[in-house]
């Protein structure tokens, strides 16, 4: 690839991982260069007009968006979606599978895997692929929530072992049969493990813990609620500072009364999730997706029969829920959406927040936090 010309955006209100900056001018290339009071000489100016300068956005859950779904095994659904998720301010994300049968899941990781490697090359237009996150299909059937039961299977590293370098993240439950053996399997081979979809009590959850877990899918969703007498997935969690909780800012899958709870309790390992599905971003009413009914009301997406089916969020939109809703600075809030998550998978040496020698992966939002561009490696791309 050939040089690209210094950019330098100046006039904005840098999020830096613990403060904000003001009247500042940050350079960049490919990758982020010096913040100084002025321009470098010769550099792209780039006005913020007032708004703020972020680090580009993480997204480790996210199925789907308008029509589009990372497990239908299809290479345009992932470009696509890697597309519109600029829009959110997303520059890197894990395209996340359903709960398959095996060889569905193959041609899904597949996919994933050319655009693991598509993302890193020139020409792609959208956020950078960082892997798979599989939902599944290790899971609990008493906590399946929208996910194919008859799908389910027992743990088996040999299934996974060849797709060790696209799956950054899977969601087990640690509860079933054969579950902790395989966590510890999976942690030596590299993928990182998140607990959901389980019926796991403190003590189990906690074996899974001791075993390698570190993360929690959409937390407070397809587990055992919190009960002082049996904490449960949820307690477990939030007693063991090594373990990074989703969350699903909506305002529907988790009240906001909890936003700052949880901001309070996990402000190291908070990590806001879209958990979007194929019928997000889509008109009221009915959709199919994946061949399966789904009632689309605003922020709800339900199956007919009232199951929550997933989410309709943006990652734009859950930092502006989170800021509304919790007593958190801006800049943590960000955090949650860029950096933590960027943590959580093991890529935060060159993303999730603006600094020197780090991927320029960088929003500009104006003073709402609604999007205004979108870099990723330094190329506007929205």
């Amino acid at each position: 690839m050939g040089a690209r010309r210094m950019k330098c955006i100046v006039n904005g209100r840098i999020l830096l991982k613990d403060g904000i900056l003001d009247g500042k001018a940050l350079a960049f290339e490919r990758s982020i260069g010096a913040i100084a009071d002025r321009p470098p000489e010769g550099a792209e100016i780039i006005d913020a007009r007032g708004g703020w300068v972020t680090p580009g956005l993480i997204d480790v859950h996210c199925h789907g968006y308008k029509g589009l779904d990372a497990s239908r095994g299809s290479a345009e659904d992932i470009r696509q979606l890697s597309e519109e998720k600029l829009k959110q301010g997303v520059t890197a994300w894990l395209p996340t599978t359903m709960t398959l049968p095996w060889p569905a899941l193959e041609r899904c990781f597949a996919v994933i895997r050319e655009a693991q490697r598509e993302s890193r090359q020139p020409g792609w237009r959208g956020a950078e692929v960082l892997g798979a996150h599989a939902e599944g299909p290790f899971i609990s059937p008493a906590r399946k929530g929208a996910q194919d039961g008859a799908s389910i299977q027992r743990p088996d590293i040999e299934k996974l072992r060849p797709w060790s370098d696209v799956v950054r993240l899977m969601t087990v439950a640690p509860e079933v049969d054969g579950a902790l053996e395989f966590i510890r399997q999976a942690r030596e081979i590299g993928v990182a493990l998140s607990m959901g979809h389980t019926n796991a009590t403190a003590a189990q959850a906690a074996a899974g813990i001791e075993a390698g877990i570190r993360h929690v899918t959409h937390t407070f969703n397809a587990m055992p609620p919190l009960n002082h007498r049996e904490p449960g997935v949820i307690g477990a969690a939030l007693s063991d500072d090594r373990v990074y909780c989703e969350l699903i800012c909506d305002t529907f899958h988790v009240s906001p009364m909890l936003f700052s709870v949880m901001a309070r309790l996990k402000p190291e390992h908070l990590v806001l999730i879209t958990d979007s599905i194929q019928a997000a971003g889509l008109p009221d009413g009915e959709h199919d997706q994946l061949g399966v009914k789904v009632i689309v009301d605003g922020i709800r997406c339900r199956f007919p029969d009232g199951t929550i089916a997933g989410s309709a969020l943006t990652l734009d939109r859950a930092v502006r829920n989170l800021l509304r809703n919790a007593d958190v600075p801006v800049w943590r809030a960000v955090n949650m959406a860029s950096l933590i998550p960027a943590r959580a998978i093991g890529v935060d040496d060159r993303k999730g927040s603006i600094e020197a020698g780090k991927d320029a992966d960088l929003v500009l939002m104006d003073e709402g936090f609604h999007v205004v561009s979108t870099f990723v490696g330094g190329e506007r791309r929205y």
